[in-house]
């Protein structure tokens, strides 16, 4: 697993599906546009959600829960790399939320 850094993350954003595993209060706040939010204890039931051929971003509230689901995600065949610093850092630089 690769740690990217927002500005890398906001550049694959069209290539990579972006992963949100935030619960469903702290996604209240905003997300990454396009993201898919499957919060963290659903994603093993919700994995068909996920095209393997599809690099994956994997987005939380600080980078710490992101790292271990993109951690899983690779020992499951995808290719996964989660976001430094999570959406505490990407809402501080003033990037864009929905």
């Amino acid at each position: 697993m690769a740690e990217i850094t927002i500005t890398e993350a906001e550049q694959r954003r069209s290539t990579a599906r972006i992963l949100d595993v935030r619960e469903d209060f702290e996604v209240a706040d905003g997300m990454v546009p396009g993201a898919l939010h499957i919060p963290m204890g659903q994603l093993q039931e919700r994995l068909s959600e996920l095209d393997p051929a599809v690099p994956v971003i994997v987005v939380c509230r600080s980078g710490n829960r992101s790292a271990a689901v993109a951690d899983a995600l690779n020992g499951a065949g995808f290719s996964a790399d989660t976001m430094a610093g999570g959406m505490i850092v990407w809402t501080r630089a003033g990037l864009p939320t929905t």
